[in-house]
């Protein structure tokens, strides 16, 4: 085992660690350093392993979307084609499917069951992925789906173990629902005194969940009795979820005079899960960035040490070669005036050219997409620099000057390209919008061209500009990856989508020949109401 994966494994490990002590955020971030170096290392199935890791904690703090997102990362990571793979396939499809149906994507979810499923080697694993897939169906009131499944996975578990008691439970509970007059009492029963006799609290509490919904029209009395039971029970095993639903049962079975003090504690505990599940989406997205922004920091810290030695070595290479240097001009000096002064002139005239032709597009994207960002930054920031701000508007105020020259806008320091598309991306995030973005390392854009970089800049503001004008998303992902010659962009928002004939609008329409110029595609998927995704495939050849 060489270095750099002793210390991806013992960062992993530490990760775990934090995991069994629910240390939440401090694992998150081991998970997000480990990853890291297992990309670096290009070991692709601890990556997926880590993001993996990563995923569950996400869904199990509340943040299903941040959840689903790193989910589906994972699977670039993993090969259907190796069975290595299969175990880490059926978990995290198996966690998509349940961050996807919290959700309300339950078809979408059904669908992550069965490749959960489908890959799921060891046969527990296949009937707990099997009970959840009729639980879902059980959701969706297609109780003889849920019923079929049941069955054919009930026979086949042990009897008396805990398994054996969620299934026999659920089953019981879809019969009921399905058939009338049937009583579930019997399998409700033999469910909890296994619970009861493995110590399963957690199991107990379902089980009593499953009374009170069961006797609520038949018998509201005993309703209440299992009510209270599970309230009890959910305080004891600290589940805020599981108490806010038993409270639900409370404040419906009792008189309308008793249930100020449940409904007084129900508010509070709703109250307090929704600011828990933002601040874990807030947390989890800061643990990324700052990891990303160091590893950026780091990056270029490297880069200058690299530019400072090639520097040495050229000068004391161009010491050795001045005096040869000296003499060769003096002997072709002439002719090589002549050539060069033949050379500009022709280049001259190829820049007015270019810069007739180019023109109208550096108006839009220098002058008004320039003051939006800034307009943006303005907005949703607290605390604004103010000196920062106006080194902007006054080079915003020289391009825009000397745009009728076509003055090739240079930089005194040159900052690392990633840097660039990271801070142009973050611009746009506020207290009410999010933006995740991923893949974009320095080492992707080693081989992407000054043409292509500029291009791809200007289409990533637009797309920007157009969501915060437009789109009212809270959610914003860019993704970048390459896969053999070509680079792919993807960018996804949760806004109102937008429609048909909205996308050749004239700042989109830019975007498409942009893009088109450069030999690529981009693709425009969207449906009102379910928000905008956009993927960008550009040949790097």
């Amino acid at each position: 085992m060489n270095k750099v994966s002793q210390e991806g494994y013992a960062l992993y490990e530490n990760a775990l660690a934090y995991l069994e002590r629910d240390v939440i955020d401090s694992a998150f971030l081991v998970f997000e350093e480990a990853k890291n170096i297992f990309l670096e290392h290009g070991d692709s199935l601890n990556v997926a392993n880590c993001l993996i890791n990563m995923s569950i904690s996400q869904r199990d703090e509340g943040d299903y979307f941040g959840a689903q997102e790193t989910g589906l990362e994972a699977l670039d990571f993993l090969n259907i084609k190796k069975p290595k793979h299969y175990i880490y396939l059926s978990t995290n499809y198996n966690n998509l499917a349940n961050v996807t149906n919290s959700l309300g994507d339950k078809d979408r979810a059904i669908s992550f069951y069965n490749y959960a499923i489908k890959f799921a080697g060891d046969s527990a694993l296949v009937r707990t992925y099997l009970n959840n897939l009729a639980r879902l169906y059980q959701d969706k009131k297609e109780y003889s789906h849920a019923i079929s499944i049941y069955a054919s996975i009930i026979k086949e578990e042990k009897k008396g173990t805990t398994d054996f008691a969620r299934i026999l439970s659920n089953y019981a509970t879809a019969r009921s629902k399905y058939q009338v007059g049937y009583n579930p009492v019997v399998d409700f029963t033999t469910a909890l005194n296994i619970r009861k006799q493995k110590n399963d609290l957690w199991g107990q509490n379902s089980s009593y969940a499953h009374f009170a919904d069961y006797y609520e029209k038949v018998k509201p009395d005993s309703s209440l009795y299992y009510a209270r039971k599970q309230y009890v029970m959910a305080k004891k095993i600290n589940s805020a979820e599981d108490q806010v639903n038993a409270l639900k049962r409370l404040i419906r079975l009792n008189p309308a005079d008793s249930t100020k003090i449940y409904f007084a504690t129900y508010q509070q505990l709703t109250d307090s899960i929704q600011q828990t599940r933002a601040a874990a989406k807030n947390q989890f997205a800061l643990i990324r960035y700052e990891v990303e922004k160091n590893k950026a920091e780091n990056l270029r810290l490297e880069k200058e040490n690299t530019e400072k030695q090639n520097r040495l070595i050229r000068q004391r290479a161009i010491t050795g070669a001045s005096i040869f240097l000296l003499l060769l001009a003096v002997g072709g000096g002439t002719l090589w005036y002549k050539r060069r002064k033949q050379r500009l002139e022709l280049e001259a005239e190829n820049k007015v050219k270019e810069t007739q032709l180019h023109l109208s597009k550096k108006i839009h994207d220098v002058v008004a997409n320039g003051i939006y960002r800034v307009m943006t930054e303005i907005e949703y920031k607290e605390d604004i620099d103010r000196e920062g701000m106006l080194d902007k508007l006054e080079h915003m105020y020289n391009q825009s000057r000397d745009i009728s020259h076509d003055v090739e806008q240079k930089t005194i320091t040159e900052i690392p390209y990633s840097e660039q598309i990271a801070e142009l991306l973050k611009s746009f995030a506020a207290d009410h919008r999010r933006v995740f973005i991923a893949g974009n390392e320095t080492k992707l854009w080693t081989n992407v061209n000054k043409r292509v970089k500029d291009e791809i800049k200007h289409v990533l503001q637009e797309l920007m500009v157009n969501m915060k004008k437009h789109s009212q998303a809270d959610q914003v992902v860019v993704r970048f990856e390459t896969s053999g010659q070509q680079l792919k962009i993807v960018y996804k928002d949760n806004g109102i989508g937008m429609p048909q004939e909205k996308t050749q609008g004239k700042g989109l329409s830019n975007t498409v020949s942009r893009i088109e110029s450069l030999g690529g595609e981009i693709i425009f998927v969207s449906e009102l109401g379910k928000g905008l995704s956009v993927t960008t495939n550009i040949p790097l050849v």
